[in-house]
């Protein structure tokens, strides 16, 4: 192509959407009002600024009663960016997401983004409008058992048939969702029990639940045990998870480390909840985590887990998972405590409040031979890092990642999709704050991006934000992008375009002998789309373009399209292979012999690393 950053007109992003916010909150408490706007009210009562939805025939009572209300409406283009935009709200903002949906398809379609928030443990109340009560059970039109859909991937879920129950739901679905270890409620109510009027009343006292109290404060004989497996270890290592950002121990963490001098990687979730740029931090582990890593937690001779769960991803082969090391797990889920790996010392409590009485008795050892350990692991890595190789005029992803870091000085707020770009995304943008980046971990979902941007932008308007996704993830949801302008959200998104979906193009590579089944990917001129959509669109093909495409969207008023035309068989390093020993990697070539090197690999099109 021959001029490949494509400038197009620019365009004003839409005005002051319908249903922007109303000035004043009624307040009907001790009145008697519809349930419909009991719902409401209710939620105004829970600070609710913003809610994500579409509306249909079985919550039309509800849509009807929320032009009386000074909450502002997010209309999707489909309920599962509902979803997602809620879960993106609640991780920028760390308040409870809130979506909503009418009956039968409208509410299955909550499923995948209700899911994802389970999965990582994400505040979330989604509200599905039902069948009158007379119907139930008897397959009405659009009739469908969402609590019993929804049943196994929520924390808790409600069938609302009074409009006198409304109010008190909505408290105790809130309470459940954020707190303990969080997660989505789901509340379905009758449309009968819409249209009804009950009197608003609102109990001011705290939320009571037999069988729901979290224990937030650790036992005092187990810190006092975890003091002296910490100051008593040499070769210590902190695996720093989503509990950091989850309890807000961003601070504690980073005084914790510097007080004990040791060694912190994170999980994928945790990334940001310890600064990337300081001299203790690791990086990332797991799957695709470095090398120097993850040969670091197998020779570590104790583990301590804050907020993390020992996921597959993380432990590769749990026989051979850190062999010599004692493990201490800092979880406010008992159901965690030995779930997926045993561990010597549980500490089940919020990852703050364990720092916290940690604090004032560990003490700082001499760790200068551990890390001279880990020293000698970086630089055997370093020299296999794609940084390294010189600009061959061709557009890797890892050089797109790693020049967004550089251009918006590691401040901005990241949502990606899942796959390889999300990976390079973790490797290469080093994330020094919390809640900065948001990403589907446990349930991997495609599509999650670009809607939870949406959402990440009514919790930081003023963030400068990008979404990172891969071009087959980015069309699971691309009509969002019509959300975008029509309530005038301002986000980039950077969609790594490789003509593949390239996370099981690679496994095929690897795994399957190259039989790409199934995954090479047409996709539409996503600048004709972005047009399309009124938005502005731009096309880069070479890392020279990098920082013009920028500093463009950054100028922009609205929302923007770049479309990342980078090589299409480039593979992400290292690689744990499911289920094996987590030194056991597949690493990026280094001075391997050239038949040894598949011709589509760039260390091979550059001649050496």
């Amino acid at each position: 192509m021959a001029n490949p950053v494509l400038k197009l007109e620019t365009k004003t992003a839409a005005s002051a959407p319908q249903g922007a916010p109303k000035a004043v909150a009624p307040d009907n408490r001790g009145k008697e009002i519809s349930g419909a706007e009991i719902l409401w009210e209710a939620l105004g009562l829970q600070g609710v600024e913003v809610v994500f939805g579409y509306p249909g025939g079985a919550i039309m009572p509800a849509y009807d009663a929320m032009l009386k209300y000074p909450i502002r409406h997010v209309l999707v283009r489909h309920e599962q960016g509902a979803a997602h935009m809620a879960d993106g709200y609640a991780r920028a903002s760390g308040k409870v997401g809130v979506c909503i949906a009418t009956s039968g398809p409208g509410a299955t379609n909550l499923v995948t983004g209700i899911a994802t928030a389970m999965l990582d443990s994400i505040p979330m109340v989604a509200i599905t409008g039902q069948v009158p009560s007379t119907l139930l059970g008897t397959d009405a039109f659009q009739e469908t058992d969402i609590t019993g859909v929804t049943l196994p991937i929520t924390k808790h879920n409600y069938l609302v048939t009074k409009a006198e129950a409304i109010a008190p739901t909505i408290r105790e679905a809130f309470h459940v969702a954020s707190t303990g270890r969080p997660g989505p409620v789901v509340i379905d109510i009758t449309k009968d029990a819409q249209q009804a009027s009950a009197v608003m009343e609102w109990d001011e006292d705290p939320v009571q639940l037999p069988g729901h109290r979290p224990q937030y404060h650790p036992l005092p004989e187990s810190i006092a045990q975890a003091v002296e497996m910490i100051n008593s270890a040499l070769r210590p290592v902190i695996l720093a998870g989503h509990g950091i950002a989850q309890s807000g121990a961003n601070d504690l963490l980073l005084q914790f480390v510097e007080q004990t001098d040791i060694p912190t990687t994170s999980t994928l979730l945790g990334l940001g909840g310890f600064p990337a740029s300081h001299p203790n931090s690791l990086g990332m582990m797991g799957m695709h985590g470095e090398a120097w890593v993850n040969t670091a937690i197998q020779e570590a001779d104790l583990l301590i887990a804050l907020g993390m769960r020992f996921d597959d991803r993380v432990t590769g082969n749990i026989k051979t998972y850190a062999p010599d090391a004692k493990k201490i797990h800092v979880e406010l889920d008992p159901a965690e405590i030995n779930k997926n790996v045993k561990v010597d010392l549980p500490l089940i409590g919020d990852v703050r409040e364990t720092l916290h009485a940690l604090m004032p008795h560990v003490e700082k050892q001499d760790r200068k031979a551990w890390f001279a350990r880990i020293d000698e692991l970086k630089g055997d890595s370093a020299v296999r890092d794609i940084q390294q190789l010189p600009d061959n005029g061709k557009l890797y992803a890892a050089h797109v990642i790693h020049d967004l870091w550089r251009l918006t000085k590691g401040k901005a707020l990241v949502v990606t999709d899942v796959g390889q770009h999300q990976m390079w995304e973790a490797q290469y943008y080093k994330h020094d704050y919390s809640r900065k980046l948001l990403t589907s971990g446990g349930l991997g979902t495609m599509g999650f991006a670009l809607p939870a941007a949406i959402g990440a932008y009514f919790a930081q308007p003023e963030d400068e934000i990008w979404v990172v996704v891969g071009d087959g993830g980015f069309q699971m949801t691309a009509a969002e992008l019509t959300t975008c302008k029509q309530e005038g959200v301002k986000i980039h998104v950077a969609i790594i375009n490789n003509g593949y979906l390239g996370m099981v193009r690679q496994w095929q590579e690897f795994f399957y002998d190259r039989r790409y089944a199934a995954t090479p990917l047409l996709s539409p001129d996503f600048v004709k789309l972005a047009d399309a959509h009124d938005l502005l669109g731009l096309r880069v093909t070479k890392r020279s373009e990098i920082g013009q495409a920028v500093e463009e969207a950054r100028a922009y008023e609205g929302t923007v399209v770049v479309d990342f035309r980078v090589e299409q068989e480039d593979s992400v390093y290292p690689m744990v292979p499911s289920g094996a020993d987590l030194h056991n990697m597949i690493r990026r070539p280094s001075a391997a012999p050239a038949k040894e090197i598949r011709k589509h690999n760039p260390i091979y099109e550059t001649g050496e690393d």
